[in-house]
């Protein structure tokens, strides 16, 4: 694959093919829980966009409305997520994680923490260096996708938000 991208200074394919394998590390952690991809996807998006409903949480996961009914079905099951009624239309309800779901998530963001100090640890100054000089550029990137209505657009953690207003404060 060659690189379009005008910038010679930055191959958009080598970026890519480094987020994926990157991705690929921290996805695949053990889980306390034996839980599926989908299954963790599910209550990944949950953590990060809040209580939603059956059909907002379809068109995020990318996945049939039986599918994702089913494994709302077992999520509950388990009680790692709950039915709320919605405050805003009292003929629907919003899916939102339970403390159990949360706590899951919780453990996997530390093991992930702690996976990811392990690897910084490991690289030299100049390099950890580069990459904390990357973060605020990747949090803008993430926002400008997250409003140009990209398939998925998760809402950001509190740390990827403190990077995305440290431009507008310079202003």
């Amino acid at each position: 694959m060659t690189d379009n991208y005008a910038d010679p200074d930055l191959n958009v394919g080598d970026l890519t093919t480094i987020i994926e394998e990157f991705t690929t590390i921290f996805i695949r952690l053990p889980s306390v829980e034996k839980l599926s991809f989908t299954t963790l996807s599910v209550l990944h998006t949950l953590s990060r966009k809040g209580p939603m409903r059956l059909t907002a949480l379809t068109a995020t996961e990318q996945m049939s409305q039986p599918a994702i009914t089913q494994i709302v079905r077992r999520l509950e099951h388990d009680g790692l997520v709950e039915r709320r009624a919605d405050p805003d239309d009292a003929r629907a309800v919003l899916i939102q994680l339970t403390p159990r779901g949360a706590q899951i998530i919780d453990v996997r963001r530390d093991a992930r923490v702690r996976q990811l100090t392990s690897l910084l640890d490991r690289l030299p100054q100049e390099e950890r260096g580069a990459i904390a000089a990357a973060v605020p550029a990747l949090a803008h990137a993430i926002e400008l996708g997250r409003k140009a209505e990209l398939p998925l657009h998760p809402r950001p953690s509190s740390n990827v938000e403190q990077y995305m207003e440290r431009p507008q404060e310079k202003e």
